[in-house]
Order: C-alpha cells, then sequence, then structure tokens
C-alpha cells in the first residue's frame, strides 16, 4: 500500500470524496507509520510520507469510513529529556471522533521496559490499544434546532450526570436507562421543566479511560475526568439502539433539551489526560510527541499540577489547537451552550507554571467567532504553586466560587461567619467578582456540587464515609462544614428530621435568593444521599445514581416554588451590582436591616453572634434570615407584607403589619402590598 503525500491539515482523519486524508502533529518525531486495520484486525503499516512544519501527512486514495486505524511514532526514547518515543506501541489519534476498544489494564501499554529501566518496552500493544474509526459524514438533522441563549443573569445551572440521572428512573424504559436517549426521555425533561432550571451542566461526556489502579479493585472511574479521546463521544452512555450511535443519540439529547428550553453545557478536561504519570500507560500523546504536549520539570519528569499525574501544555500551540478544535467540534457538530473547565488556572499556565489571565488559551477563546456566544465556566483551582484563583478569570467567564458555598454552610450549619461575611456572599461576592468588566453572574454559586457530599448528606453527617473507595478512607475532602443535626447517618428521630429538612431548605433558599448564578446539584431536589461518600468518583452504582423511588416531593415543590420566585424577583437577575445607594426615584437595590428593621451599623456587620437580618429589596420584596436556634420577631418596614415563601413552615394567608414571628433556622420571602419597602431608617453601611 502506498500513501499519496495528502496535506497538513485539518488534523486528524478527514473522509473525502476520494479518500482519506490523514494528518498527525509531532515535533521531534524521525518518523510517523500508518496503521489501517481491516474486518478481521489485521494490521497493514506505512509511513506517512511528508513531513511539513512538523506535521506529518498522508492521503489514502480510496479510503472510506469506518476505516479502523492507529499510528506507530519513532524518535528517541531518553525519558530525562522528555521523549518517549516507542513504535512498539500503537498510538490513538489526538482527533478520533470514533473509538473502539478500550484502556485497560495491562502491562502492554508500558512504556519504560520493566527489566531495563530506562529502555523502551518492547511488548506490542496492538492487540489491546483503543483504534480511531474514521467517521462517515455527519448528516444529522437538527430539524431546526436553536440555542436557548438564556442570558447570563437569568441562569439556573443543574449540574447532573448522563448515566446517574436515569438508572433507576421508574418511568424511563429499562433499555434507556443511563444512556443519553434516557436523560431526553420526557419524563426527564419534564422534571426539569418542573423545577424551572434554565441549563444542564453534564459532567464529561468525552471519551475517557478507567485508571488501571481502579481496575484492580473492579471500580471505574464513574464521573469521567480522566480522558482518552477529546473529540470522541463516551460510548458507555449509548444505548446501542439499531439506527443510532453515540454521536447521534448525544445529538439527541442535545435537541430535545433544547425543543424544551434547557441549553447544555459539558463539563471539559483539558488538564490532564488517561497517560498519567511517568508508570502510566502510553496510549497517544505520550507516545507521538509527549514533550510537546505535556508540561515537564527539567529532568523529564511531569509537572503534576493537576494531581492526576501530568499536565496539559496549552501554552504550546499544537495543544491549544487540538482545544480549540475540540471546543469548536462540540459547538458546530453538537450544538453544545457552553462548557465548564475542570482545573481551569491550567488554561492560564505558561511554560514555567505561572499563571496569567493574557495566557494563549484566554485569548483564542476570547477571539474565537464559533465561541464568542458560548457560556464558560471555570473551575478556578488546581493543586500547582499559585492554583487557587478565585475572582482572578478574564471578563465573561463564570467561575464556581467555593468561598460561597463554604460562608452559607458555616452560617447555617455551624458558626463564625458575621453578617459582613454573609451579605458579601448574598451580593454576588463583590468583594471578589466587582471588577471592571465582569457582572454579578460571574460568580456560580454552589452548596454542592458532584465533588463532596449531596445535600441530605451534608446535613446528615459530620465526617465523610468513603470507605467504598478502596482508600481507606483518605480520600475526598475533609472539612466539609457538615453538621449530622444530632445523629450520624439515617435518623428516625423527629427533631432530627425536622431539623435536617430546615436546614437544607434554609441553605436552598439562600442559594437561589443571592445574586450570581445559582448552581443545583441533581437530586438535592430529591433528597438524594449517597450515605457519607463525599467523593463517589468511582460509584458506578446505586450510591450515585439518583433514587427517585424515594424522592422527597415536597423538597421538589420547594425548589421549583424558590427557582419560580427568583425568576419574579427583578433585582435578582437584572445582571447589574446592587447598589446601596438611592436611585434618582429614591429607591435602593437592597438595604441591609437588623431584625428591628433598622440599617445595619458598622458594629452589626462584624458581629458574628448576630445570626438573623433582613434583605429589603427594590419592587418591594423582604426577605427574612433566621440562622439562630430560636423564634425571632422582625419589625417588618412600614405597609402591609404578605409570605410568598418560608422555608420552614406552609405559606401563610393573609397580611402582616409590624412584627413577624421567623422560625429558628429559617428564610421567609415577603411581598409588599402596597409598594416597595419603606424602613424607617435609610440610612446604609
Amino acid at each position: 500500500m502506498t500513501l499519496q503525500d495528502g496535506r497538513p491539515f485539518p488534523l486528524g482523519a478527514t473522509l473525502g470524496d476520494d479518500g482519506i486524508n490523514f494528518a498527525l502533529f509531532s515535533e521531534n518525531a524521525t518518523g510517523v507509520e500508518l496503521c489501517l486495520f481491516d474486518a478481521n484486525g489485521v494490521e497493514t503499516r506505512t509511513p506517512l510520507p511528508v513531513c511539513e512544519n512538523n506535521i506529518w501527512h498522508g492521503f489514502l486514495a480510496g479510503g472510506h469510513a469506518g476505516q479502523v486505524y492507529g499510528y506507530r511514532v519513532s524518535g528517541r526514547y531518553a525519558p530525562r529529556e522528555g521523549h518517549r518515543f516507542n513504535p512498539n506501541k500503537l498510538l490513538l489519534d489526538p482527533y478520533a471522533k470514533d473509538v473502539i476498544g478500550h484502556a485497560h489494564d495491562h502491562s502492554n501499554f508500558l512504556g519504560d521496559d520493566l527489566e531495563n529501566p530506562g529502555q523502551p518496552d518492547p511488548t506490542d500493544s496492538q492487540e489491546l490499544a483503543p483504534k480511531a474509526r474514521v467517521p462517515g459524514p455527519d448528516h444529522y438533522d437538527w430539524e431546526g434546532d436553536k440555542a436557548p441563549r438564556v442570558p447570563w443573569a437569568q441562569t439556573v445551572i443543574y449540574e447532573a450526570h448522563v448515566r446517574g440521572m436515569t438508572m433507576q428512573h421508574p418511568d424511563v424504559p429499562e433499555n434507556l436507562r443511563g444512556t443519553y436517549a434516557g436523560f431526553a426521555h420526557p419524563s426527564v425533561i419534564a422534571h426539569l421543566k418542573r423545577l424551572g432550571v434554565t441549563t444542564i451542566e453534564l459532567l464529561p461526556v468525552t471519551l475517557h479511560a478507567d485508571e488501571p489502579r481502579l481496575q484492580r479493585m473492579n471500580l471505574s472511574n464513574y464521573w469521567g475526568y480522566n480522558p482518552l479521546a477529546l473529540m470522541a463521544v463516551e460510548s458507555a452512555y449509548w444505548s446501542g439502539r439499531e439506527g443510532t450511535t453515540p454521536l447521534s443519540e448525544f445529538q439527541d439529547l442535545v435537541k430535545a433539551l433544547h425543543k424544551a428550553g434547557l441549553e447544555v453545557i459539558m463539563d471539559v478536561v483539558f488538564n490532564h489526560t488517561a497517560e498519567l504519570d511517568d508508570k502510566g500507560p502510553t496510549l497517544s500523546l505520550r507516545g507521538i510527541d509527549n514533550a510537546s504536549y505535556y508540561h515537564l520539570a527539567s529532568d523529564g519528569s511531569y509537572e503534576n499540577w493537576t494531581g492526576c499525574g501530568n499536565t496539559l501544555k496549552l501554552s504550546h500551540p499544537r495543544m491549544l489547537q487540538l482545544m480549540m478544535d475540540s471546543l469548536r467540534y462540540w459547538v458546530s457538530t453538537c450544538h453544545v451552550d457552553g462548557f465548564r473547565f475542570d482545573l481551569a488556572p491550567v488554561l492560564g499556565r505558561g511554560p514555567g507554571g505561572a499563571y496569567t489571565t493574557s495566557a494563549g488559551p484566554f485569548a483564542a477563546l476570547a477571539q474565537d467567532p464559533v465561541l464568542a456566544h458560548v457560556k464558560l465556566i471555570a473551575e478556578p483551582w488546581d493543586v500547582g504553586g499559585g492554583g487557587y484563583q478565585l475572582g482572578h478569570f478574564p471578563p465573561g467567564w463564570a467561575e464556581w466560587n467555593d468561598q460561597y458555598r463554604d460562608t452559607l454552610r458555616r452560617f447555617w450549619l455551624h458558626d463564625g461567619i458575621n453578617r459582613g461575611q454573609l451579605a458579601q456572599r448574598l451580593a454576588a461576592s463583590s468583594d471578589l467578582f466587582s471588577v471592571p468588566g465582569r457582572r454579578p453572574w460571574a460568580s456560580v454559586n454552589l452548596i454542592t456540587a458532584h465533588d463532596g457530599f449531596t445535600l441530605a448528606d451534608l446535613t446528615s453527617y459530620n465526617q465523610k464515609h468513603n470507605k467504598a473507595n478502596g482508600e481507606n478512607n483518605r480520600d475526598g475532602h475533609n472539612e466539609n462544614y457538615a453538621w449530622n443535626c444530632g445523629e450520624e447517618g439515617p435518623s428516625e428521630d423527629e427533631d432530627v428530621i425536622l431539623l435536617r429538612t430546615r436546614s437544607r431548605r434554609a441553605l436552598l433558599a439562600t442559594l437561589m435568593l443571592a445574586q450570581g448564578t445559582p448552581m443545583l446539584l441533581a437530586g438535592d431536589e430529591l433528597a438524594h444521599t449517597q450515605g457519607g461518600n463525599n467523593n463517589a468518583y468511582c460509584q458506578n452504582n446505586a450510591t450515585s445514581w439518583l433514587d427517585w423511588a424515594h424522592a422527597d416531593e415536597d423538597m421538589i415543590t420547594f425548589v421549583a416554588n424558590l427557582i419560580a420566585l427568583r425568576k419574579a424577583c427583578p433585582v435578582l437577575i437584572n445582571g447589574q451590582w446592587w447598589q446601596d445607594t438611592p436611585s434618582p426615584d429614591g429607591q435602593y437595590d437592597v438595604q441591609w436591616l437588623n431584625p428591628s428593621g433598622a440599617a445595619l451599623k458598622s458594629h452589626d456587620w462584624d458581629d458574628s453572634a448576630a445570626r438573623a437580618m433582613m434583605l429589603a429589596l427594590r419592587d418591594g420584596i423582604l426577605i427574612l434570615i433566621n440562622g439562630s436556634a430560636h423564634q425571632l420577631e422582625f419589625r417588618l418596614p412600614l405597609g402591609c407584607w404578605r409570605v410568598e415563601l418560608a422555608s420552614a413552615e406552609a405559606k401563610e394567608s393573609g397580611l402582616h403589619q409590624g412584627e413577624y414571628r421567623a422560625s429558628p433556622r429559617s428564610v421567609t420571602v415577603m411581598m409588599a402590598d402596597t409598594g416597595p419597602a419603606k424602613p424607617a431608617d435609610n440610612t446604609t453601611q
């Protein structure tokens, strides 16, 4: 077999009318072989004939869709200098969009010879290696699909796992449970619409591998944060129905959610790969050009700023190109509406590891016309030096706000939080995000997320219970600010149950009634428990699958009412920073009042023992926060007020004037019956 010269772009395998063009970047290789496999798995190797600007390419005349292929790349094997070329290893195309096979735990994938350290392993990995398959033309019918384009200020995020959402859903047909098709089922969409969320944030749906150590324990990487192919849809969530593919079924899901007015955000991992540390498997980038794709120390070892063994070198033009091409693929081919970037400070790390918002990835994203309209969310920390970057991402980005999370947990479940700290978090953490070019929505407020306790467990366990993960309970966060309300784990004590319910509802109320972008963890509205496991990344079982059979209907209704109330409150969703000075018409965006109805003074802000205050919002909305363990009297501003929502008791009828007794650990929302709030003391701090 002879290859024609072909062309260097686009990278990957490109199907044309008369054949397939193959193009692979490798700056330090001395040769690249294209490996083609027939229907019987027989391999045929042929060199890519041209290297142009470090891109090796060739054209296979007569090549067709479905062709299975991989690469073998030759060069120096000098790990201390960063080079790990080993042509005995079959390598997956970084641009693969369809992958067959899995990355098994097997010594055949080791790059280093165990018997001769520092030398390339002579074992051929071809038989077990994942392989790319050339996809056919994408003729998917989007039926006029239109992106919902929900304004950032009106966004309410629902973080969910494709499999976990429906594996135990009684209304989803059994053959669709745990799949993209199951998530798109009308019963699931009806639930999302009932809640009133606007945007679904999916845990990774790109193809991933299970770490070898998990495979040895008969566990798997359930969350999927161990990427293998950045442009391939995870086939494990495919139903396998005739006439569908993993890609088409994921496209069906996006289309169905769009028809319901719901956005789709993908959780993406551009910080490390499944090749892990120097003892990890050689699957793709390591064998193609280790020194170009990964950050390396001076001795050739991997910089581990991710805690996962390696760190992708996004400062390299070709690695940056791979990231950008991947993002554009998901937007153009799958119509996704945005991305949440795992360990996002890696995007801003240059060759020396220092973080800067002027780094190439940020500039590339800011100017790209395909990506100009999508939502960008950062997990603003990694484990490298200077890795905590909350509030330090460029304009246009939103960020997971762990300071909001911890402050609200401490306020409702512990102590030590003063009114000033609470107010800062309720005001979209203006101390962190109120800088030129940024808006309140940049703060993604969360109480819980996939990484940590569920809301039910946050109020049922003092300690993590992660022994099922096989790490002797060493994994997972230790500082959770959780509180079991008097009894560890499940309880039949009515007082404990009441306290847990009140605490959960109060946490949810302050989540939805704060400035910023609220994010709800899937299952919190059901009161789903993981049995105290706060790091269920490897629990592909009922621990993580949502327990629909025991869903708390009252909690679902409460969350839906909260979101509806948020949408009806202009000052929460207008995208403008709250001002504590009056507008020309004499109104305030917000006034911070003590329970007696007076504006807070300097000493009031700093008092962590005072666990109550009122927020008088523009448009006649009053929020009463009672974080104490006792019923408190609040002196209401002048006028008549009706209770719109109360976290601790049923909605009351009638009007209230003068004073209102708020239940312990509660949030009460009142609406003015005669216009905006008019406190007797309008001075603000």
